[in-house]
Order: structure tokens, then C-alpha cells, then sequence
């Protein structure tokens, strides 16, 4: 009798002391982070494709494409339209798509996967990501090499859901590390007019907001290090009224961030994803912080969950 595999794959757990990690083979991405039982990210069952994106790994680029068109040195080049009611590309080529295990400890997995030539994308890829459990959590290491002939642009997100343990997320307060946001068309998702400064509006996140009444798709900027941060890292925190819950933490390589509130998460109805990215929506159009890869180069990046209080 043939194994069932579920709908994303095997999967794939680490363990150190009370952490506890459980990521998919297909899209590589985080389906369970817990610590001593307690979650601190949303979670989904095994045979059903991750609902709202959750935890996937967005590569070569996060979010999504106008009409999936952009061009490479002047040639065109024409995406999927993996969002066609918007007639967008969204999200990437790796999200479907079973990774192979480089390494599995117990408290530390490794997956590869490479994106070959095809239509849309002319430069092959090969990406990795390495997730690891420890005293402090969570932490997701990326690399992404390119196998081609010529530079290519690129850029990378994950789409995690951070929670703050049992706790209704509309009693949760949201911060963000980010000074700006980028105003978009509602209707395509798409940016319309430049990044405007936060300046203490109700879109500035980082004194903390409450969830209640508060509905985002939204891509912030200028995600920064605070000047004394000992470890020059990203910080965004989702915690309940006692100060509990958790920090998504990244490298400044992340200077980008999605919010998005759905209020249909399976099992919980009201969910909030904090997505680091390296670039904003429809980057491989307007060219905006996207990573430049020669001929054989690698590039890499952070980010984890921690818990708090």
C-alpha cells in the first residue's frame, strides 16, 4: 500500500528543550513554532495547503508582479499570472514546490531547491534555507546562488504568522520597526505613489497599535535597527496586554515588511502576518531594493521568532 503524503509534504521537526519547530518539504515553509506547548506562530493541518500563505518562503521575489511582466536587460519577460484575479504575479516560483533535505538534526533542518530557467525567469537559481531551535527560539538563515551566466536581480520575503501564545489577536498590539509606507491601488495591490514617512499618524506602528478594528494589507518601509540595538537588527513584536508574545526579528537585508489581518485563519478567524522582505511590492519593475547577483555569487540573510515575556 502506498504512504499518503500530505498535502505539503513530509514534514520535517526540530527539537531543542520546550522549542519545537515543524517545517513543510513542500515550499519549505514553517507550519509549527511552539515553545513548552505554547504557539507562537499560527499553525494549519498537514494535508491542506497553507491557508493565507501561511509561512511560506517567497523567492525570487515577495508579493506581487504588475500583469507578471518586467524585463532583464531589455528583454521581456512574462511570469504565470499566479494571482489572475488581479492579473498579478504573487509570491514567487518555490511555494509548490517539494525542497530537498540538505541536513535534518534534532534541533535543525536544512532544505534546497533550485529555480531553473523557464518561462519568466531566464537565470537559474539555487536557494537554501536552514531553520534552528534553541534556548532563544527560532532563527531561518536563507541563501540564494546564482547558477547562470549573467546578473540577475532578485528578492526574498517569508510570509510567517506570529502569535502571542492563547491570546485573542484583537487584544494583541502590533510594532513595527518601519518608517515609512508605500500607498497602493486597492483594487490590483499594487504601488501608486511613492513610500510617505510615518509621522505619528494611525498607520505609524512603531509605539505599538492594538489589533481591534485595525485591517491591513500593507507594505512598510524604512525597517531599521534602532541606533542602540546591540545586534543591529530589524525588530517587529506582536504581544498581549501583559507584555507576552513574540519578536520577528531580521537582518536590515530585510528593510521591507507586509502586514496583512485576514480575519478567516483556520481554527483562530482573526490572524496577523508580519512578512520581511527585501524589497516592496512589484520590485522587479521598479527596480527598488532588489539584491543584484553576478555570475556565481550568493547571498544571505536572517530572521527568527523569539519569545517574550
Amino acid at each position: 500500500m502506498s504512504e499518503h503524503i500530505p498535502a505539503t509534504g513530509h514534514q520535517f521537526e526540530i527539537v531543542h528543550g520546550g522549542a519545537r519547530a515543524v517545517i513543510t518539504e513542500v515550499g519549505a515553509g514553517l507550519r509549527v513554532f511552539e515553545v513548552d506547548g505554547v504557539a507562537y506562530s499560527e499553525t494549519y493541518e498537514a494535508d491542506r495547503l497553507p491557508p493565507a500563505g501561511a509561512g511560506a518562503v517567497l523567492v525570487p521575489w515577495p508579493n506581487r508582479v504588475a500583469d507578471g511582466h518586467w524585463s532583464l536587460e531589455g528583454e521581456p519577460q512574462q511570469l504565470a499570472l499566479t494571482e489572475p484575479n488581479r492579473h498579478n504575479a504573487i509570491h514567487g516560483l518555490l511555494r509548490h514546490t517539494p525542497w530537498t533535505v540538505g541536513e535534518h538534526t534534532q534541533a535543525t533542518v536544512v532544505l534546497h531547491a533550485m529555480i531553473p530557467v523557464q518561462p519568466g525567469w531566464p537565470v537559474p537559481l539555487l536557494t537554501s534555507v536552514e531553520y534552528s531551535v534553541d534556548e532563544h527560539g527560532l532563527t531561518v538563515r536563507h541563501a540564494v546562488e546564482n547558477l547562470g551566466s549573467r546578473p540577475v536581480p532578485f528578492g526574498l520575503g517569508v510570509h510567517p504568522y506570529p502569535r502571542a501564545g492563547n491570546a485573542d489577536t484583537d487584544e494583541c498590539t502590533l510594532r513595527l520597526s518601519a518608517s515609512s509606507v508605500l500607498p497602493i491601488d486597492p483594487e490590483r495591490m499594487l504601488p501608486d505613489r511613492p513610500p510617505r514617512r510615518l509621522e505619528g499618524d494611525e498607520q505609524d506602528l512603531r509605539v505599538g497599535r492594538k489589533l481591534a478594528g485595525v485591517w491591513l494589507d500593507t507594505a512598510f518601509g524604512g525597517a531599521a535597527p534602532l541606533p542602540d540595538d546591540p545586534a543591529g537588527l530589524v525588530r517587529h513584536s506582536v504581544t498581549d496586554s501583559s507584555g507576552h508574545g513574540v519578536e520577528l526579528w531580521a537582518d536590515p537585508a530585510f528593510g521591507w515588511v507586509q502586514v496583512y489581518t485576514p480575519g478567516d485563519f483556520p481554527g483562530r478567524g482573526r490572524a496577523v502576518a508580519v512578512e520581511p522582505m527585501t524589497c516592496p511590492p512589484d520590485a522587479l519593475n521598479s527596480g527598488t531594493d532588489l539584491v543584484v547577483l553576478d555570475e556565481g555569487q550568493t547571498w544571505s540573510g536572517r530572521w527568527g521568532l523569539r519569545p517574550l515575556g
